[in-house]
């Protein structure tokens, strides 16, 4: 629909709606206005569209107290559908299947080597796809459709990663058309950051908050960013590519073609080369976060280092954007408060001082799960497929990126 038109304008109040549901669990009429910005009367109206489509369902406040009658609770009806989200990381494939009020009801993950054959690897998934399906008892024709993470940026144009040269197996091929072919639904891909920030704003440290920046350290680095309470991609959809940021302009040469980009300073392999002179070529992030547990200076040192480079570069964001929080993931955050303080001490120094002060740094608190609950969390709030359920109507096997 053309930007701006009435059908559209509704879509978006629908949608609006739907994620205040999703975050909230349940809300009244009353909340969803508050939540949502919208007025009372657009809510009413769309809440009987919702409930017409047998999206959504009332109940009273078990908890309410104080005379008269307690508010009408809204939620989404958890019985019209299910959703399967996939997380794909450089080493891993995880899967799992969840209610339309975002309940996981069957979740299961293999080792992989993901990068280097993309076609094996979603040929996994959806195998193990079908065995979640089937864990959870979920009828394949209840299930709205799929929200899949890749470990690289996506183009939205193209739903290719556009730079294959992170993910090698992966040149070419196109995760969103050959997962809904497979796997008969309507698939939607994104970047693992952007859904690592939509799991741990629905799911884990960010819920509540309507701007967070999500940044995943791990073999490369990266941010998510939900802004007013809805993820931001930017144009191509590859906002957020946070390691790719000069920081060092002599430094090494990076994947990407440029030099001293911030992964190249800050990421896992960085810290592992620094720290294999001193306990040996065979260190691997597991042992490099046994060593910052056990108190070895030098390995915390590193990691210090390492997220004082990171908080110099979200000094700049916490300056364009005032956040609320950041959120720390991915393997290399179980190093726990070298890697935070190090952080808050780089955002210190380099934000506005009033920015800086606004902004609480977290850890957060899903683990190697976020990015798969983010992928569920991002399927639940599309309230177009979720206005296909409520039709009965099957759509046929549909592939966006974003």
């Amino acid at each position: 629909m053309p930007v701006g038109s009435l059908g559209s304008l509704r879509e978006l109040n629908r949608r609006r709606v739907v994620e205040a549901l999703v975050h909230a669990g349940s809300a009244s009429r009353s909340d969803l206005a508050r939540l949502t910005g919208l007025s009372r009367t657009t809510v009413a109206t769309v809440v009987a569209d919702l409930q017409a489509r047998g999206l959504v369902r009332e109940g009273q406040d078990e908890q309410a107290s104080g005379r008269g009658r307690p508010p009408v609770m809204l939620s989404l009806d958890a019985s019209a559908g299910a959703v399967i989200g996939i997380g794909f990381g450089h080493r891993h494939v995880r899967v799992a299947v969840a209610d339309l009020a975002s309940r996981v009801l069957a979740e299961e993950a293999v080792e992989f080597d993901v990068d280097h054959d993309g076609i094996a690897a979603l040929d996994l998934a959806a195998e193990l796809a079908s065995e979640a399906i089937a864990h959870a008892g979920v009828e394949r024709g209840r299930i709205v459709g799929a929200g899949v993470g890749l470990p690289g940026p996506v183009d939205r144009r193209t739903g290719l990663i556009s730079m294959p040269v992170i993910m090698q197996g992966w040149d070419g091929v196109h995760a969103g058309r050959e997962l809904a072919r497979r796997l008969d639904l309507h698939v939607e891909v994104d970047n693992d950051a952007n859904l690592g920030a939509l799991g741990e704003v629905a799911y884990g440290a960010g819920r509540g908050l309507t701007d967070v920046v999500y940044v995943k350290v791990a073999t490369g680095l990266g941010a998510g960013l939900v802004l007013g309470g809805r993820l931001h991609t930017g144009s191509i959809g590859i906002a957020g590519e946070i390691g790719h940021v000069t920081v060092a302009p002599e430094g090494a040469l990076c994947a990407c073609g440029n030099r001293g980009c911030l992964q190249t300073v800050a990421a896992a392999p960085t810290l592992l080369a620094q720290l294999r002179v001193a306990h040996g070529a065979d260190l691997a992030l597991r042992d490099l976060l046994d060593l910052v547990a056990a108190g070895d200076w030098a390995a915390r040192r590193a990691v210090a280092d390492s997220g004082r480079a990171i908080g110099r570069v979200l000094g700049d964001i916490c300056n364009c954007l005032n956040p609320q929080a950041v959120i720390v993931g991915g393997e290399l955050s179980a190093a726990g408060e070298p890697l935070l303080a190090g952080i808050r001490e780089g955002i210190d120094r380099h934000a506005l001082p009033s920015a800086a002060q606004a902004v609480d740094v977290r850890p957060g608190v899903l683990g190697d799960r976020a990015e798969v609950l983010g992928a569920l969390s991002l399927v639940v709030a599309d309230s177009e497929r979720l206005r296909s359920v409520g039709l009965a109507a099957r759509h046929e096997p549909v592939a966006t990126a974003g």
